[in-house]
């Protein structure tokens, strides 16, 4: 089966079909897309975002029924609001739920999601995730999933988002290969380390998989420091000494 790398077979049959969610067409549905209409008529905006997302409130973004692939992720919202503090990415969270998961295989806040840490946007430039400072947030991780695809956003700040912008592009496929992977996605922190002692970045993981990169934010107590210091991969029993150290 093709279709899993990026411009190097594109001349090949993909034996997909493309489809898009957005709050215009929140199904993805053939055919119905741009129906919205505005004051300029039919096909020019009439739906672009969703509004005024109420605090504590959870909303699905997208609900795809599968065998399928998401393929990019574009999300763009203030990043404060009015008589509020600048948290917003912060207080914006992303789950994701593959099949028929109860509990989520991605649970981050929306800008640590996109590499952007401490709510604060940043420029992001690399394959996977790309980020503008003006408000585009992008992921290309290919996402599969055998039966459906879920994508929740709760809004825990503490007052409404006035306007949400999204897009998920996604292929509809005939079945996946046999050792597809899942996607998954977590977000920790410790509001202060402990001097001497390691900061897990991950544990708990089993099965088979492929570690794709970790996104780490922090920020220093002490005027002179310098990030010294060892990334250890405890692999497959490792118990003392990490089989990766580096």
């Amino acid at each position: 089966m093709s279709g899993y790398t990026s411009l190097g077979n594109l001349f090949l049959d993909q034996h997909m079909e493309s489809r898009s969610i957005n709050a215009e067409n929140p199904t993805g549905e053939k055919g119905r897309g741009g129906m919205a209409a505005s004051g300029l008529g039919p096909s020019r905006k009439g739906a672009p975002c969703l509004h005024d997302i109420p605090s504590g409130a959870r909303v699905n973004l997208a609900a795809i029924e599968g065998p399928g692939i998401i393929r990019h992720i574009w999300i763009t919202v203030p990043y404060k609001t009015t008589d509020a503090d600048c948290f917003v990415l912060r207080d914006l969270v992303l789950r994701f739920y593959w099949d028929d998961e109860t509990l989520p295989s991605v649970e981050v806040p929306l800008g640590d999601f996109f590499c952007c840490g401490f709510g604060r946007a940043c420029m992001v430039n690399s394959l996977p995730i790309a980020v503008v400072p003006n408000r585009g947030l992008n992921c290309y991780f290919q996402m599969p999933f055998r039966k459906s695809a879920r994508i929740e956003l709760e809004n825990q700040h503490k007052n409404p988002i006035p306007a949400f912008f999204y897009q998920v592009d996604y292929s509809l496929v005939e079945a996946l290969p046999e050792d597809a992977l899942y996607f998954h996605a977590q977000w920790r922190r410790e509001k202060i380390t402990q001097k001497g002692v390691d900061y897990t970045i991950l544990d708990g993981v089993k099965g088979r998989g492929q570690y794709v990169g970790t996104y780490l934010a922090l920020t220093t107590l002490e005027r002179y420091w310098y990030g010294e210091g060892e990334v250890k991969f405890y692999l497959d029993g490792d118990r003392e000494y990490p089989t990766i150290c580096g």
